[in-house]
């Protein structure tokens, strides 16, 4: 699963494609920093120059932090991994609680953010990674792990069958965290704004200023780690957009030297190594985008593609190798109509 503190692989960028005309008297507002582990560039249109959105965003990283966070030993993902009983939850860890459970559902449990222990053993958590990880090591973590072993009582607490069962929600926290300020901006008139958060975008209206829609580029994974190829450019409007893969975050182990990739396999307790280089999903909102991308990185390619022609509101485009090396690539419909030639 993908953490929340790795810094930004997917470089995304907004590209001018056509002139439009500005709308009267507007302000393209734009704001950035480093939140949730990453960078993230925000784009918002107003139309009062004292109006300027910074606090309210960086208040959602502090709230989304506060509750799922596994990096922030007060968060209630950190008190509920060390086995805390008394923890309530609030209405941001239960959202994401309840969209992983049907994404797990859905992915036949490929998607599962009860990996937290596997996470932190193979050095992508908060926790030291244990060196020369052997496999009876990883059958152990094995026996706690599985999203179907952890509960949500009525009273709004976590119900674990093993103490040592682990959360990681950061295959979606930076989409939801996205998506909620999407929501404020909805809820204070903002119309057009691009929200970018390590490389996730959300996106409402229009770039007035520069473009009809907001343009973005989705990066090449057939690149060196100094390099930044765009592979297509993506008109969006109303969309959100993830990006997930396995050529630019790894981990080497100190003492073997060996290569582990992010993604972890739940199936299976290992860093994933298949063809799949990289996944964009298109959806609704960034938290569906941010976990189906992630999930289409670990399933089989032809369940992956399965599963999207039943998924009606999910597109994804899928780059890979074939047994030859060559590189291959699967678009939905969906996805291809928003490709600019």
């Amino acid at each position: 699963m993908k953490a929340i503190t790795f810094p930004l692989y997917m470089c995304i960028a907004f590209l001018v494609v056509s002139c439009g005309k500005p709308q009267k008297d507007s302000i393209m507002r734009a704001n950035s920093g480093y939140a949730l582990g990453t960078t993230y560039n925000i784009q918002y249109e107003v139309f009062n120059e004292k109006d300027d959105y910074q606090d309210k965003i960086e208040n959602v990283f502090h709230e989304v932090n506060l509750s799922i966070s596994a990096y922030l030993p007060t968060s209630d993902i950190s008190r509920i991994n060390r086995g805390e009983k008394d923890v309530v939850i609030d209405e941001y860890f239960k959202t994401v609680y309840n969209f992983s459970r049907e994404v797990f559902e859905k992915t036949d449990g490929f998607f599962d953010p009860s990996v937290g222990a596997l996470v932190n053993a193979w050095g992508f958590g908060p926790e030291k990674p244990i060196n020369n990880l052997t496999k009876e090591q990883v059958d152990s973590i094995m026996k706690f792990t599985g999203f179907d072993k952890v509960s949500l009582t009525s009273e709004g607490k976590i119900v674990k069958e093993h103490p040592s069962i682990t959360f990681d929600f950061n295959a979606l926290g930076k989409g939801y965290a996205i998506d909620l300020i999407g929501k404020m901006f909805d809820e204070n008139g903002v119309k057009n704004y691009i929200i970018e958060v390590g490389g996730e975008i959300l996106t409402r209206g229009k770039n007035t200023k520069k473009v009809k829609k907001w343009t973005v580029a989705i990066d090449s994974p057939i690149q060196d780690e100094d390099e930044r190829k765009y592979i297509e450019l993506i008109a969006l409007e109303n969309r959100a957009m993830a990006t997930s893969g396995n050529y630019r975050k790894f981990r080497i182990d100190p003492e073997t030297g060996d290569y582990y990739v992010h993604i972890l396999n739940a199936k299976t307790g290992y860093p994933m190594k298949n063809n799949v280089l990289s996944v964009s999903v298109i959806a609704e909102n960034c938290m569906k985008a941010d976990a189906y991308a992630t999930a289409f990185m670990v399933m089989p390619y032809e369940k992956t593609k399965d599963l999207l022609s039943k998924l009606t509101d999910v597109d994804a485009y899928i780059v890979s190798r074939d047994q030859y090396g060559n590189i291959q690539k699967y678009t939905t419909k969906g996805f291809q109509d928003l490709i600019i030639p």
